[in-house]
């Protein structure tokens, strides 16, 4: 797996790259899923270049496990608008955005293969057949431990895990965690420091994740629906953007983002990958 520069939103790739980004995720994921193994396999077996990663090819489950610690994002929005029950998770009355759940709820999304993730209860995924009551009870167990490392994790590095997702799936019959794990891409962040007033006076929250692209989007008035025209970013903001990635991989790996570059990327990656396989042999 390669991680590229480029970044999406709304289930579209935005037309600029964010310089960096491609280190900062498969920085974080690689660090995130060799801890991830003391709670399930994982599908991660090397990383011999900053922007690749090798491992198990699984056969994918079709579900995104999101787990939320706090109304934020799309559960925010969902929320706002005036519902109370997402994928069948009953909300409280009366919560503020960015305000802690009593508990960690988990709010399954199917993966599409085309088109937007939708939506789905434990219901329905088990109406569906899409997996068997034991595998998905193992899911939502997996899901909520992970969440708990995760945040262990960020509370010690002065920060907040929001919510996240989970992508599982088969290696020779066994589940195995697929995909990142605990990035920018994949989870929100909020800064521990200052937390609690900026809830109580109804200020939003200071974050290190990809949402503020989301809402960049949305002022500009694109959201991925039909017909919307996916605006250019300008230079300022995609420098904004490589600077949110940076601060984050700082706090989550206590060292500073190492200068990698190269004239020909593609190059070194192939000699990378090369040079692996040749010594695996």
């Amino acid at each position: 797996m390669v991680t590229s520069d480029r970044i999406s939103a709304f289930d579209h790739i935005l037309k600029q790259a964010i310089p960096q980004k491609g280190k900062v995720l498969s920085g974080i994921a690689t660090h995130f899923l060799h801890s991830a193994q003391t709670i399930v396999p994982t599908w991660l077996e090397a990383t011999p270049h900053p922007n690749v990663s090798i491992g198990k090819l699984c056969q994918p489950i079709m579900l995104e496990m999101v787990v939320r610690g706090y109304l934020a994002g799309h559960s925010w929005r969902e929320y706002k608008a005036g519902k109370r029950l997402i994928c069948g998770v009953k909300m409280p009355d009366g919560m503020k955005e960015g305000q802690a759940f009593p508990t960690p709820i988990i709010t399954p999304a199917t993966k599409a293969e085309e088109g937007h993730d939708l939506d789905i209860s434990k219901e329905d995924i088990l109406a569906q057949g899409i997996v068997s009551k034991e595998v998905l009870e193992q899911l939502y167990d997996y899901s909520l431990r992970l969440f708990a490392l995760g945040t262990d994790y960020a509370a010690e590095r002065g920060l907040i895990l929001v919510d996240t997702k989970y992508e599982f799936g088969f290696y020779q019959d066994e589940i195995t965690l697929m995909d990142e794990l605990h990035t920018p891409d994949s989870s929100r962040y909020y800064i521990k420091e200052g937390y609690q007033d900026r809830l109580a006076n109804g200020e939003a929250q200071k974050q290190l994740s990809k949402e503020f692209v989301r809402e960049w989007l949305m002022a500009n008035n694109f959201q991925g629906k039909d017909g919307q025209v996916l605006p250019d970013m300008p230079d300022s903001f995609v420098e904004t953007v490589t600077g949110r990635y940076s601060e984050l991989y700082q706090i989550l790996m206590n060292k500073e983002l190492s200068d990698y570059k190269t004239d020909d990327v593609l190059w070194e990656i192939e000699t990378a990958i090369r040079e692996y396989f040749e010594c695996t042999e």
